[in-house]
């Protein structure tokens, strides 16, 4: 299992990074083994040409157990981690650029910082909280997450970028894609008065997928 998900991880990463949704050693990511321990992208590594032999691998209480030293934003997947339980398998965080622009905006509503333009953004990614500014690294990233008690799949730091769990891998990827694309929709079309799904569309999606919205 660790070596295929070792694989996995380099694989994802090399395609995300190929797209331009991360750059330089920017970015990282971590997924839950069946054995409670983590595989987690080293500090100061590019997305593009990640070792699988030399992911961090990190046990339940985060020590190191073979590898390079973790990314120092550790703290956010742990939080994620703890007070997701079973719902996060895997976390990606990026600085992709549609989403930190967002971040920047004002009028970006810190509670739900995608208005309901598609389905899927609301089915994949519910609603995304909009977090401060923290240093990178600081631990009080993982304590901000932490005080949202679990109930949020998916948050943007401001000024650094988003960060989504996933029950898995590829739930978790295919979440944080559609956030910057739906961030990039937000851009194209802010002061375009575009219409949004209604109250009712949107229920009705909450309902017939099981999305965490309300709270």
């Amino acid at each position: 299992m660790s070596a295929k998900a070792r694989e996995k991880i380099c694989l994802l990463a090399a395609s995300i990074f190929s797209r331009g949704l991360t750059n330089g050693s920017s970015g990282n990511i971590s997924m839950r083994l069946d054995d409670g321990t983590f595989l987690v992208t080293p500090t100061g590594s590019s997305m593009g040409s990640l070792d699988p032999a030399r992911l961090s691998h990190i046990d339940r209480d985060g020590r190191l157990l073979s590898g390079d030293r973790p990314t120092k934003e550790l703290s956010l997947h742990t939080a994620f981690y703890e007070t997701r339980g079973a719902k996060a398998g895997a976390v990606v965080h990026l600085h992709s650029t549609h989403s930190v622009a967002l971040s920047l905006l004002p009028e970006t509503d810190p509670d739900c910082v995608l208005p309901p333009l598609t389905p899927y953004s609301v089915m994949r990614l519910g609603r995304v909280a909009l977090l401060p500014y923290f240093r990178p690294g600081d631990p009080a990233m993982g304590e901000a997450v932490r005080q949202l008690g679990g109930v949020r799949s998916a948050v943007l730091l401001a000024h650094h970028g988003p960060v989504v769990a996933g029950e898995t891998l590829d739930e978790a990827a295919n979440a944080m894609e559609e956030l910057e694309e739906t961030a990039r929709l937000t851009l194209l079309t802010r002061g375009m008065n575009p219409k949004v799904l209604t109250p009712g569309q949107v229920r009705d999606l909450v309902t017939h997928f099981g999305v965490e919205w309300d709270s």
